[in-house]
């Protein structure tokens, strides 16, 4: 009997792991993105799709783990004084969104036929936002460290602080008869955890961290990590607060450690799966006979709640003097209901305070929100045009004159500016990007605003006047096509660009630029130069090394050109696989009889 227990439980990992194997990459390469995948995955593994689970919920809630371990990872990358930089972000726009929202989604629910009390309860829990979808979308993006990033995760601890007040609120609206004394034995646990929390990583961490690796077993580090996280989190959720919030403190004290990225790495693969089969555990949820029983209503209130509060959103981020761009981006994000949602509908349910429907219903209506949330990422994402940096207050090119002109003023362009410059050459340089033009003028430059793809734009920078231009873009199209303009309407002008590579700089020649260089190549010989040194190589030998190594990659180079076979190009580079040697055989020489019978020799 054990034994047949333990092969359905393997089924089961088994059935876990293939459809995370096959549905993420599957919607990663359609650009659907991971989440979705998860989300998928569980639907068609769960109790709604091939009944290989009966009970997601215990899925989810291991799977809740997940999210903990990611508010961990997160919380180590926040110094205390970075996250006391963010308080007015975590408290003054995380409350003015709360309120906003809770208000407005309220009346969606009231619109919906709901009393004021079922409504306040299905907004309160529809928004608190989704942890997971939120970081998981942002990390995939790389936005988690942005301004804009980190202003969003400071509103996702807010509502995580929130889970404490919300299940009291939930306990005393309840008909059935509470205990005042026991709600406030309730709060005084939550505050007594938090301090043990603190004080426990301020004093103990580190010295049982720096005990631990005196040992030097890797594992036993391992496993302290994650006694960290889930013995915090576990101290949290007895004490009635959120096991996210509780990781994401212990995070926090630990972020100046030491041995804080030796943590990260230990756990970031128990974070990684787990956080995908949390979002598999959200996709079991799924109730697709409640979903058809209550379509319509399901479906409206979906729609209703998600445009709703990401109205909300887009409104409180503008208030507070955040950009189109990234308020749009904000309201998308955070448009759907969240993990703790599923808390508080059981808690209320549980406080007779909803019904049983209730609760089912609006669970659904969480999870289609949490599924649909990285579609609309993805529509916004391909119907708005691409940000482009405002030109506004920048200097556009218009009747310049000088002896030589410069497009381009990146990394490359800006050493190319110090040589002349030094010569007081008088250089007219142009630039197509704003946000560099703005960050030059800091340095004492001034650049001009303009495309050099542009004929006019050519003209507009005196390009007709000077005796030498300089192409030190980095892109090849727009750079070529640059020289082709050059070479047909400024003849006087020498032409000098940045090449990307040999490939590129064989073009360039072919179009006629009168000197070329790759961009890597000077930089690659003093390089190399320097590692010579390092082996003490005798300096009048590097010097003839490097003078060879010049020499050959001209006559390679010219080879090129002329389209010479691979073979002689070849023989003028030093390859790192031995050449073999030709094959001789010796000469033998053996004793025979012509037909006379007469012996001779033969080779």
């Amino acid at each position: 009997m054990a034994i047949e227990q333990s092969s359905s439980d393997l089924v089961q990992v088994v059935a876990l792991l293939a459809a995370a194997v096959v549905a993420v990459p599957l919607f990663r390469r359609l650009g659907l993105g991971s989440v979705l995948g998860y989300l998928a995955a569980g639907l068609v593994i769960g109790p709604f799709g091939f009944k290989l689970f009966s009970n997601p919920h215990s899925v989810l809630h291991l799977a809740e783990l997940g999210v903990v371990m990611f508010l961990f990872v997160i919380g180590l990358e926040m110094r205390p004084t970075h996250l006391w930089s963010l308080r007015k972000e975590i408290f003054g726009l995380g409350s003015l969104q709360i309120v906003v929202c809770t208000i407005v989604l309220t009346l969606i629910g009231t619109a919906f036929g709901l009393t004021p009390t079922v409504a306040f309860i299905g907004g309160m829990g529809f928004v608190l936002t989704s942890t997971a979808i939120v970081m998981q979308l942002l990390g995939e993006r790389g936005d988690i460290g942005l301004p804009h990033g980190q202003k969003m995760v400071s509103i996702l601890l807010f509502e995580d602080l929130l889970i404490v007040p919300l299940l009291t609120l939930v306990a005393l609206m309840s008909p059935i008869a509470s205990n005042d004394g026991i709600q406030w034995l309730t709060i005084g646990t939550a505050m007594g955890a938090v301090t043990a929390v603190i004080v426990a990583g301020i004093w103990l961490l580190n010295p049982m961290f720096r005990i631990l690796a005196s040992s030097k077993a890797r594992e036993v580090l391992t496993a302290a990590a994650l006694l960290v996280v889930l013995g915090t989190a576990l101290l949290m959720q007895v004490s009635g607060l959120s096991m996210a919030m509780g990781a994401f403190l212990a995070g926090v004290l630990l972020s100046e450690s030491t041995f804080r990225h030796q943590i990260e790495a230990d756990i970031e693969p128990f974070r990684g799966i787990l956080l995908g089969l949390f979002f598999i555990g959200v996709g079991m949820t799924l109730d697709l006979q409640v979903v058809q029983n209550n379509f319509m209503l399901i479906t409206g209130l979906v729609a209703a709640l998600m445009i709703g509060k990401a109205l909300c959103i887009y409104f409180v981020a503008r208030l507070t003097k955040t950009n189109h761009r990234q308020a749009l981006d904000r309201s998308v994000l955070m448009a759907q209901g969240g993990e703790f949602a599923f808390v508080l509908y059981a808690a209320a349910a549980q406080a007779q305070i909803i019904s049983a429907e209730v609760n089912a219903n609006m669970t659904a209506v969480v999870v289609l929100s949490m599924a649909l949330t990285p579609l609309v990422v993805i529509a916004v994402r391909y119907l708005l045009p691409q940000q482009s940096a405002s030109a506004d207050g920048l200097q556009e090119a218009q009747d310049l004159s000088g002896c030589a002109l410069m497009i381009g003023f990146g990394r490359f362009g800006q050493v190319v500016s110090q040589l002349l410059l030094s010569r007081n050459m008088d250089v007219t340089i142009i630039d197509s990007n704003p946000d560099r033009i703005r960050s030059a003028a800091e340095f004492g430059f001034k650049i001009y605003y303009g495309d050099g793809t542009r004929l006019d734009v050519l003209h507009a920078s005196g390009a007709a006047k000077v005796s030498m231009i300089a192409i030190c873009i980095d892109d090849k199209a727009k750079a070529n096509k640059m020289v082709e303009l050059v070479k047909s309407e400024f003849p006087q002008a020498k032409l000098l660009v940045r090449a990307y590579d040999r490939t590129h700089a064989r073009k360039l020649v072919e179009l006629g630029a009168d000197y070329q260089l790759r961009e890597t190549f000077e930089s690659a010989i003093v390089f190399g130069q320097a590692a010579l040194r390092t082996v003490e190589v005798p300096e009048d030998e590097i010097l003839s090394i490097t003078e060879d190594i010049r020499k050959r990659d001209r006559e390679r180079f010219e080879l090129e050109l002329a389209n010479a076979d691979a073979r002689s190009v070849r023989d003028l580079i030093h390859g790192n696989v031995s050449q073999p040697i030709p094959f001789i055989e010796p000469k033998r020489t053996a004793k025979v009889l012509n037909p006379e019978g007469v012996k001779q020799s033969a080779t």
